[in-house]
């Protein structure tokens, strides 16, 4: 039935909508979607993912049009800060934090113009498509600026002459650089976050949000994990223990017509390099073995 089926909103077109479906992917969804279509059906489990406008998805799961929702902690913030300024109160629920997405809110200004900590900011035109977030840090620091409000293409405006800098998302930087532009000051960090409706759900939904969330946690822990194998001394253990990056207590296990040797098993929570296998050698390790990890339930 459909309405036992959970519906989960990502970002249509984005930075978001590849690593939203990748975890979902690596979840086990199995979603079948045609090349335009806005939703997606999941196959094996009672899933279906909402293609929508990031700005979208905070109102569509408040609104319980979708169970869930998959949107940047930029987003939720500037929606959160928009109905405080209305008078009303953010009615979504922030149920988990994802490790991809990362950006950050940023101030940057033109090439060659001098920027001394945020007093510079006092009178200035600043662009931005998040201006309750804007305005919160500006209020923050007592400062008077102007806020130009824009839909799109923030970093051009200063060319334009509509404003003296701009207030953007940065992530690698490229961008501001295309245009001339230099990060001074950030506003807020951002990430992928995870929502759900404040209304509560059948119990058949909510066992599979539970189950979902299991399997996203379970994901994510392994995300630079590596399971990694290898012979050693019992005389090294202690210092093959010290070298082992990030690992819980290593699983031992006896060789079979051996009494000096064992093989040692471990899940490195950190990725593991060459410089780490060349250092478990030189203590007395052989046969290393590096495997990546796919999920894991603790």
């Amino acid at each position: 039935m459909d309405e036992l089926r959970l519906k989960l909103a990502v970002q249509k077109s984005g930075r978001l909508t590849d690593p939203s479906l990748d975890i979902l992917f690596r979840c086990g969804l199995k979603l079948s979607r045609g090349k335009d279509q806005l939703m997606g059906y999941g196959e094996n489990m009672p899933l279906d993912v909402l293609f929508v406008r990031d700005d979208d998805i905070p109102d569509l799961v408040q609104e319980d049009v979708c169970d869930l929702g998959l949107v940047g902690l930029n987003v939720l913030e500037e929606k959160r800060l928009e109905l405080r300024e209305r008078g009303q109160a953010a009615r979504f629920q922030q149920i988990r934090t994802l490790d991809f997405g990362r950006c950050r809110l940023s101030l940057a200004v033109p090439e060659g113009v001098s920027f001394e900590g945020s007093s510079s900011l006092r009178g200035k035109r600043i662009a931005t498509t998040y201006p309750f977030l804007l305005q919160r840090y500006l209020r923050e620091r007592d400062i008077s600026a102007d806020i130009v409000t824009l839909s799109g293409a923030v970093e051009i405006a200063p060319r334009l002459g509509r404003a003296d800098l701009i207030c953007d998302l940065v992530s690698t930087g490229s961008t501001l650089q295309a245009n001339h532009l230099r990060e001074v000051e950030t506003v807020m960090e951002s990430h992928a976050v995870i929502i759900r409706t404040p209304l509560t759900l059948p119990p058949e939904k909510d066992e599979w949000v539970e189950r979902l969330m299991m399997r996203i946690d379970g994901v994510q822990q392994v995300k630079e994990s590596k399971y990694i194998m290898l012979h050693a001394p019992r005389s090294a253990l202690p210092e093959i223990r010290r070298l082992l990056p990030g690992s819980e207590s290593p699983t031992i296990i006896p060789l079979e017509g051996s009494t000096e040797k064992v093989a040692i098993h471990a899940v490195c929570r950190e990725n593991v390099f060459w410089e780490t296998l060349e250092s478990l050698k030189k203590a007395g390790a052989s046969a290393l073995l590096v495997l990546p990890v796919e999920k894991m339930l603790a």
